[in-house]
């Protein structure tokens, strides 16, 4: 990963919300900002030669939006050919955070999430914002916690992020007790959180966390509990997680249904 935050851009409201973001977690690092368009345009001999103008004014003016919130940060903009997610892909290889909006100019109003964001969180080779326009810039970090190595990162990635911003932690695990192995009680759940958590307070002293253990379906749980959050941390995979899929439902559910803007950490980024 390089001192470098990524943010992708389309034009559309969300990714104008997505620019500012980049450009505060820009500022935070101390890390330079890159916005990017995709251009997803056929190179073949039937089509005539793209007027890239407009796009180029859209590109700058999202670049200007980013320097006016960050003055301090150190602006670049590309327009790269290719499709939007092998390009953001492709550009997560070098970055330390990707951010995207939750969606896109081609979204459909009923869609919560858009296929590009949902597709590059999938591939990525670094944590992914997703933001969400109105999402609140006060209250704690929501860390999801179940116990999974692939759940790792995501610890680490809440703890800095928490550091950088100044925010509380409410570090959450949810469980089923009907599907608990026989003679696990609460107990085993607190055990869990907390070795999940050991070190990384230590690590971070300047970070208060909250642990709560809650009991029902993980994913309703989470979804109603980040309306209090300013930011919701997610690992990519759980501990149910099948070997094929890149996304936990977990992770999906919260990118599509969250109240507040979601960052998802691949294990093995």
């Amino acid at each position: 990963m390089g001192n470098r935050v990524v943010v992708g851009t389309d034009g559309s409201s969300s990714s104008r919300a997505a620019v500012e973001t980049a450009a505060r977690e820009a500022l935070r690092r101390r890390a330079e900002l890159r916005v990017v368009y995709a251009l997803n345009w056929p190179v073949r001999p039937m089509y005539a030669p793209l007027d890239t103008t407009p796009l180029d004014r859209l590109l700058a003016e999202a670049a200007d939006r980013a320097r006016s919130v960050a003055p301090e940060v150190a602006v670049t903009e590309a327009m790269v050919p290719g499709d939007t997610v092998s390009v953001l892909e492709a550009e997560s290889r070098t970055a330390e955070l990707l951010v995207l909006g939750a969606r896109g100019a081609g979204g459909f109003l009923g869609l919560l999430l858009g296929s590009t964001a949902a597709s590059v969180t999938a591939h990525s080779q670094c944590p992914v914002m997703v933001t969400r326009e109105g999402s609140a810039d006060t209250g704690p970090i929501m860390l999801c916690v179940d116990g999974s190595p692939a759940g790792e990162r995501a610890i680490e990635f809440a703890f800095a992020e928490a550091a950088l911003r100044g925010a509380e932690i409410d570090a959450v695990h949810v469980w089923l007790p009907d599907y608990a192995p026989a003679g696990t009680g609460v107990e085993g759940p607190e055990r869990l959180l907390a070795q999940a958590l050991a070190g990384h307070a230590e690590r971070h002293p300047d970070v208060t966390v909250r642990r709560e253990v809650a009991s029902g379906e993980a994913r309703e749980v989470l979804i109603e509990k980040s309306r209090s959050a300013q930011l919701v941390v997610v690992g990519a995979r759980g501990r149910g997680g099948f070997t094929g899929l890149l996304l936990g439902s977990v992770s999906q559910a919260l990118l599509h249904h969250a109240h507040s803007s979601v960052v998802v950490v691949r294990g093995q980024a």
